[in-house]
């Protein structure tokens, strides 16, 4: 019997789908929806579940920044062949984004058992949601918001890059909002912010999704679950991205910082009553 069924893999696609790139914690939603549903979330197979299909939310950045992503590994190749074409930003830019993904990789991998463990729990997921709310709140009032797209640099990327280690062994604390949170420290503005957010995304979530399809499969997941609810992440993080883009051009982060406090107040009196499982 599968670990996971057709209805819960729809509303588990969905949830990833809308979260996984608002700086509200997709990681921090998915586990609470798994103990709505009595799934448990440090089940191997499920933690691998959630991982897999963030490959439709991936998917659906692919898609979306598809004119990015080939002028961008059109200027890598030529920058491969052609020196002078390794001064282009966006040769560099490509680079900075393969160098800023070591760090979450080399974590991931050591801090497997803690992350599929001790770290999985809910009391994480609701303490996380509170403190990164606390970061991004900070982020959006010191950044000045006067740098675009075409002033990052290689420092940015990593810095960047790196902090979404804090969302990796704190789940509830967002790599989105933690990505974005970092550039707007650095001054980037909020659109750029969240561009470079996106970008950094693909190699690392990839990585991850493709490295645990076998655990999850192999721990009693379906194939068709898996399907499924990778279909659904891709359809819904489409248009979530769509709006994320349009939202962030006009507005601060505060209303994303209001929801994640409340969600993560909420979560622990869940969990206090033994209404949720931790």
């Amino acid at each position: 019997m599968s670990a996971i069924n057709i209805g819960q893999a729809i509303v588990l696609g969905v949830v990833e789908g809308v979260t996984e790139f608002l700086p509200i914690s997709s990681t921090g939603h998915l586990k609470i929806t798994e103990g709505l549903m009595d799934i448990p979330v440090d089940d191997k197979a499920v933690v691998a579940f959630t991982a897999v299909i963030q490959v439709g939310a991936i998917a659906a950045v692919l898609v979306y920044f598809f004119k990015d992503i080939v002028r961008f590994v059109t200027a890598w190749g030529r920058g491969l062949v052609n020196r002078e074409e390794r001064y282009h930003h966006d040769y560099k830019f490509t680079w900075w984004v393969i160098y800023a993904t070591i760090p979450i990789v080399i974590v991931g991998l050591a801090a497997k058992p803690l992350i599929e463990g001790p770290l999985a729990s809910l009391w994480v997921v609701a303490g996380s949601l509170i403190v990164g709310s606390g970061l991004m709140w900070a982020a959006d009032q010191m950044g000045r918001h006067k740098r675009g797209e075409d002033d990052t640099s290689l420092k940015d990327a990593m810095l960047v890059g790196s902090s979404q280690i804090l969302a990796l062994l704190f789940p509830g604390f967002s790599r989105s909002g933690a990505t974005m949170s970092t550039g707007l420290i650095l001054d980037l503005d909020r659109v750029a912010a969240t561009r470079l957010s996106f970008f950094l995304g693909i190699p690392s979530l990839t990585g991850a999704g493709l490295y645990e399809l076998k655990d999850a499969v192999g721990g009693g997941v379906s194939v068709l679950p898996l399907a499924v609810g990778t279909a659904v992440s891709f359809v819904v993080a489409y248009a979530s991205i769509a709006w994320l883009l349009k939202f962030v051009a006009k507005h601060s982060f505060n209303a994303f910082v209001i929801y994640r406090i409340v969600i993560g107040v909420l979560l622990f009196g869940l969990l206090g009553a033994g209404v949720l499982n931790a």
